[in-house]
């Protein structure tokens, strides 16, 4: 299906249930929050696209998509041990966030629709466009995100209404 293996449908199913869960925390939250079961699935079901993208990536050895996958990892990690530094674990979650996005929209172009995909390959330069309008869009995101937190002076595990 779509040309992709047994791996890479298992790991394709794991990454869109991770977007949605990063989703319903931003919508709910206007944060991945990691004390919320949305928190929870969007940091587990990252940890397993990483780790299933491992094995899904093999062009030629260690490449792009295996040092985001890497750096992905170190960055919730990152936010794991920060828990109750409401700010830079936000900082760190939305940034990941970001990451699922990346290959999101280069597989997506690049393989849809079937038989006419969008774009040639990962190297198209629309992909460079795209990937730095998602960047900007992030850092608008987290600056809003860090105005809010500090505006409504949360501390950790406090919920606020949207």
């Amino acid at each position: 299906m779509f040309g992709l293996t047994s791996l890479g449908i298992i790991h394709t199913v794991i990454s869109l249930i991770a977007v949605g869960a990063g989703i319903v925390g931003f919508l709910r939250d206007r944060r991945v929050d990691l004390d919320t079961g949305a928190g929870k699935i969007y940091l587990w079901t990252t940890v397993a696209t990483c780790i299933t993208g491992f094995g899904v990536f093999q062009h030629g050895g260690f490449g792009k998509p295996h040092a985001l996958g890497v750096l992905t990892l170190l960055l919730l990690g990152a936010a794991w041990t920060l828990r109750g530094r409401v700010v830079p674990q936000t900082v760190l979650l939305s940034t990941t966030f970001f990451f699922h996005l990346i290959p999101a929209m280069t597989e997506t172009l690049t393989r849809l629709p079937l038989g006419a995909p969008l774009l040639k390959d990962a190297e198209a330069p629309e992909l460079k466009a795209i990937t730095g309008i998602l960047f900007l869009l992030l850092v608008i995101g987290v600056t809003l995100q860090v105005r809010w937190l500090k505006q409504v002076g949360r501390t950790p595990g406090q919920r606020a209404a949207v």
